[in-house]
């Protein structure tokens, strides 16, 4: 367990996911700059549970330019003394150690636990949970494969990121069309909870939500895309916010 309580206690924590940013919409990340901006001067910490990207493959010379906004923000951000961590999700977990090195943001694994204003929290982004998603796990374990990503990484940048947003985005268009199935998130988050968590955050359903379970939370922030939601620990009370309708 992560302890963070050695900062302002007065500054609130932000969590936010799925902005999934490289999709062809501008304005969201104009949003994402603007969000990342504004909180400046009132947050001790941001988490990122994961997607921020909708691809990410480092290269040693070569970055995508379309991020280029957001990462000057986040290093602003992270200058200005917050403390950022990036919990990988399943668009961009081909991290290495740009986003440390340039942005100052700590990259983070597949799961994080931490406390703030005297909560246990337990960060996942929640790929794999849904009770039908046999066939994405399987899927899952081969895309983490170093050799595969090893002969990925072969492919001219230009191409590679073409492949991988074309395949993003018929994925996205399968999943649209299914029902969620929020049961298997639920499950889990109450499982983590009576173990003595008070509070469960995750991301990739793109659904925001704040659910009671057990005496604790399952909180999921939502995404970019369709909400602009994001959460924030304020006082040891937790809010489901939408940014550009209530700051």
């Amino acid at each position: 367990m992560e302890n963070t309580e050695k900062k302002s206690s007065a500054k609130k924590v932000y969590f936010i996911s799925d902005a999934h940013l490289g999709i062809a919409n501008g304005k969201t990340e104009e949003l994402i700059v603007d969000f990342l901006r504004s909180i400046k001067d009132e947050t001790s910490h941001l988490y990122i549970v994961g997607d921020l990207f909708d691809f990410w493959l480092e290269y040693k010379y070569a970055i995508p330019s379309v991020y280029l906004k957001t990462l000057s923000a986040l290093l602003e951000l992270s200058q200005s003394g917050v403390k950022i961590v990036y919990l990988p999700g399943n668009h961009d977990f081909w991290m290495l150690d740009f986003l440390e090195q340039q942005a100052g943001v700590k990259l983070a694994g597949e799961y994080l636990d931490i406390e703030h204003s005297g909560k246990k929290i337990h960060l996942f982004h929640g790929d794999g949970l849904a009770y039908g998603d046999h066939g994405y796990r399987m899927l899952k374990k081969l895309f983490r494969c170093k050799p595969l990503i090893w002969l990925y990484r072969l492919l001219p940048v230009d191409l590679a990121y073409r492949i991988a947003h074309r395949s993003s985005h018929v994925s996205r268009q399968y999943t649209s069309k299914k029902p969620k199935e929020l049961q298997g998130y639920y499950d889990y988050a109450e499982a983590k909870i009576k173990a003595g968590y008070d509070a469960v955050i995750m991301g990739h359903t793109h659904v925001p939500e704040i659910k009671e379970l057990s005496g604790g939370l399952y909180i999921n922030s939502g995404d970019w895309l369709y909400h602009n939601s994001y959460i924030v620990l304020s006082e040891g009370k937790f809010e489901l916010k939408y940014y550009g309708k209530d700051k």
